[in-house]
């Protein structure tokens, strides 16, 4: 896809699923984190660290074993490069945890104070990438909004059930 045309909609719909994958995991070591209490800044960004980029990691590797599989080819070096940057672009939305548990090791937070502000980032996130999801589709207003509130309920029962596991 060269860089002057615009995403096609099954385009922005890899960008967006993407995100929402590492959204939702990264929300769930942030919840396991702080359910543990006490945890060392450096070691929750290090935590969070390896889910993320494992997860990106695993979602690259299935972006190029099912390209394979519905293609019988391998990705040419445009589709490499478009699968590159759709995975490894969801990084920017989880970006303020690490910000955060940052600001937690310089000591200008506590950790869990830090953690709780990266999990209502991730939910707040959630529902940004659901809005950037939905904004181009023709639905009437309540429909987007019953689609925005499932998905909040959604990243609400996964806290739910986080706090449940460790609670």
């Amino acid at each position: 896809m060269p860089s002057s045309e615009p995403p096609t909609r099954h385009e922005r719909a890899g960008l967006l699923k993407e995100r929402i994958y590492l959204t939702f995991a990264a929300l769930a070591v942030v919840l396991t984190l702080g359910a543990h209490g006490h945890v060392d800044p450096i070691e929750a960004i290090r935590t969070l660290a390896v889910t993320v980029f494992g997860t990106l990691l695993a979602m690259f590797t299935a972006d190029i074993i099912s390209h394979l599989v519905v293609h019988e080819r391998s990705m040419t070096g445009t589709e490499f490069r478009h699968a590159s940057v759709t995975t490894f672009g969801a990084l920017g939305a989880v970006v303020l945890p690490f910000v955060f548990l940052a600001a937690s090791a310089w000591g200008l937070w506590d950790t869990e104070t830090a953690l709780r502000a990266a999990s209502f980032a991730l939910v707040a996130a959630l529902i940004a990438i659901g809005f950037l999801a939905i904004r181009r589709v023709r639905l009437s207003w309540w429909k987007r909004a019953l689609v925005l509130g499932v998905e909040a309920m959604l990243a609400l029962i996964v806290i739910g059930l986080q706090v449940l596991a460790h609670g």
